[in-house]
């Protein structure tokens, strides 16, 4: 139970995380364990928690989790940033066991989590909102890719995947026959449905959120820029997993980028996200924006991930935006806070 009483010393934080090398170690590849956490990740979280005054236990993945909490463990608060290994709602994994023993923990909640990682679903809930996203079409077997009947070119990419997997040069589709062999090794490769979108031919954008509901801001906008020797026209797995060398991330003030603000922003409420996140954007070919990803559950390598390079970008050291994420999550903790187990 969270209690605003507490100072930091007295606060205890536990660390959700799925760590890359466990899972290399266990006889995965490298594409499949791509959006899982470096040791340095982690020890930078720790680390910023700790010169914050804060107390700090190490949990690990899901199922770590599961045998700490059944050993009798607690935690003031958890800090998460677990992916989960398996089904379209593994980021929800992590959450929705904390909520089941009444644990708060940053970032968004397992029916945000569930939803936004689903990129079909996502898109679904922004058009009704009236925010525009591109048109698409969601392929769930061989058979129904000859139901497509959207204009070229197109764009393809798992439905349920982060850092980029899946996507590459290949990915932008010029004719039906290049649509039937893309989407049908897709469909074998990574076992799930394919999101077929309009391709965007303009700028891409970036935008960094911190906070929730009515106090959630955009914090600033990176235009993502591929360098010469990059996949060129998509922000790849391949760029992405080389971004120092094959990406350049531009903090844009211009009037574009204050619509990729408001319009992530938008996003971001409409969805319920929490604490912190992303929001992915892109130009169609008449410069106006459409929302391609919502991300609230954004990497947090401080060199490498796009938010922690957003906030050095605008002056925010790593260690306030630790601090900016555990106080939402604290200070929301506290107002929904819910009665415990009556004691018998």
């Amino acid at each position: 139970m969270v209690s605003g009483k507490k100072s930091k010393s007295q606060i205890l934080i536990g660390l959700t995380y799925d760590l890359r090398d466990d899972y290399l170690r266990e006889g995965f590849g490298e594409e499949e364990t791509a959006e899982f956490d470096k040791p340095d990740t982690i020890n930078a979280i720790e680390s910023a928690l700790r010169r914050l005054g804060y107390r700090t236990r190490r949990i690990g993945n899901a199922r770590s989790l599961i045998q700490k909490l059944s050993a009798g463990e607690r935690w003031d608060l958890v800090f998460n940033v677990a992916e989960g290994m398996y089904g379209l709602a593994r980021e929800a994994q992590v959450p929705a066991i904390l909520d089941v023993f009444n644990i708060p923990y940053t970032f968004s909640d397992p029916v945000v989590l569930g939803l936004t990682l689903h990129k079909a679903f996502t898109k679904q809930v922004l058009r009704d909102a009236g925010l525009r996203t591109p048109d698409f079409f969601l392929v769930e077997s061989e058979q129904e890719i000859r139901e497509v009947r959207l204009p070229f070119p197109l764009f393809a990419k798992p439905v349920g995947e982060g850092t980029s997997k899946g996507i590459g040069s290949w990915s932008r589709i010029e004719n039906r026959k290049a649509l039937a062999r893309v989407l049908a090794d897709l469909l074998k490769k990574f076992r799930q449905p394919v999101l077929v979108e309009t391709y965007l031919p303009g700028r891409e954008f970036t935008v960094g959120i911190l906070g929730t509901g009515r106090d959630a801001r955009a914090l600033g906008v990176f235009e993502i820029l591929l360098n010469p020797g990059a996949e060129d026209g998509v922000y790849s797995f391949q760029n992405k997993e080389y971004c120092e060398t094959l990406v350049a991330y531009r903090l844009v003030r211009d009037q574009q980028a204050r619509r990729a603000s408001a319009l992530a922003l938008q996003a971001w409420q409409v969805l319920k996200c929490r604490d912190a996140g992303r929001v992915d954007l892109r130009e169609d070919a008449r410069g106006r924006l459409h929302i391609l990803e919502v991300n609230p559950l954004a990497g947090m390598h401080p060199t490498h991930s796009d938010l922690p390079m957003i906030c050095t970008a605008i002056g925010m050291p790593y260690p306030e935006l630790i601090s900016q994420i555990v106080k939402s999550a604290w200070d929301r903790a506290r107002k929904e806070k819910k009665p415990g187990r009556p004691k018998k």
